[in-house]
């Protein structure tokens, strides 16, 4: 069992409002955002678009529902852009955080990632070349001291359709950054990638040491076998249905859960699963993945 008080649970707002694809739970409001969570039992947000961007108003509503911001997406783009670019941005993120009372926070590389494309999520996928990776990764370990600064954490999001998906991509990564640059282990987006729940638990196991950050994702294999028979885009993925809650899908989270619990892990974990809400109530999944979480873990 997960130790409750080195663990934390959170479930992002993507749930209720996706910001990639804003027409999927627009109807859905902040404050019926974060109302749910509670509800649902979780102490822990992520940050979505319809959040309020004053941290004070932010941290003022979610503190009356009893809830803690603690972490929230950054994008970088340090193949597409000159390198001041994305620490300017990466500040002014570092500072609306801080403030908010988050102490990570997430980093995915999109200047070349087709995620938000109509491209084949399986066959489109960027390969960096070496200058790239340079790039990203010289890139990351000056966010991650620039993170320090505030005694804050950068976790790096590996992420279908970027450069950094594959268990492979995620090594080379790790060998390139400093140890302050720490993983966010996404077990959803590896199951996807290499099409099995072995892979995800083997990156976890090998390079837990370096975890920062766990987001809580499962896949409908079925679905993710269609898109990659039919060349469909990632977003084309997510409105298919690919991913749900844990306990909903063909991920058995047990041995994810152990290796956690047996290497001390101190952080949150993140319940994520983009929906149409339309189709899978917020309230409700969220609901189950909370059921599930308490009935592997304890917590």
């Amino acid at each position: 069992m997960l130790d409750p008080n080195k663990v934390k649970l959170a479930i992002a707002p993507i749930a209720w409002t996706n910001d990639d694809m804003p027409e999927l739970g627009k109807e859905n409001t902040f404050e019926q955002c974060v109302s749910e969570m509670a509800l649902a039992g979780f102490t822990g947000s992520e940050v979505g678009g319809k959040y309020p961007t004053d941290p004070k108003v932010l941290k003022k509503a979610i503190d009356l529902r009893g809830i803690q911001i603690c972490n929230a997406w950054c994008s970088t783009f340090f193949t597409s852009q000159p390198e001041e670019y994305t620490i300017e941005a990466f500040i002014k993120q570092r500072d609306f955080l801080y403030e908010a009372g988050a102490r990570m926070i997430g980093c995915s590389e999109q200047g070349n990632s087709i995620q938000g494309t109509t491209k084949s999520v399986f066959d489109e996928k960027p390969v960096y070349t070496e200058e790239e990776w340079v790039k990203v990764t010289q890139g990351m370990n000056k966010l991650a001291d620039l993170a320090a600064e505030k005694g804050m954490k950068l976790s790096y999001h590996h992420h279908m359709g970027t450069g950094v998906q594959t268990p492979a991509e995620i090594d080379k990564f790790l060998e390139m950054t400093n140890d302050n640059v720490l993983l966010l282990f996404d077990a959803g987006h590896l199951v996807y990638s290499e099409g099995n729940q072995e892979a995800a638990v083997a990156v976890l196991k090998k390079h837990i040491g370096r975890v920062g950050h766990v987001h809580l994702k499962d896949v409908r294999m079925e679905k993710v076998n269609e898109v990659k028979a039919k060349k469909l885009s990632f977003l084309e993925g997510v409105r298919m249905g690919t991913f749900t809650v844990p306990g909903d899908g063909d991920t058995d989270f047990t041995p994810i859960f152990e290796i956690l619990e047996q290497n001390n892990y101190e952080g949150w974990m993140v319940v994520e699963a983009e929906q149409d809400p339309a189709i899978a109530n917020p309230f409700e999944y969220a609901l189950k993945a909370r059921a599930y979480i308490k009935e592997k873990t304890g917590l």
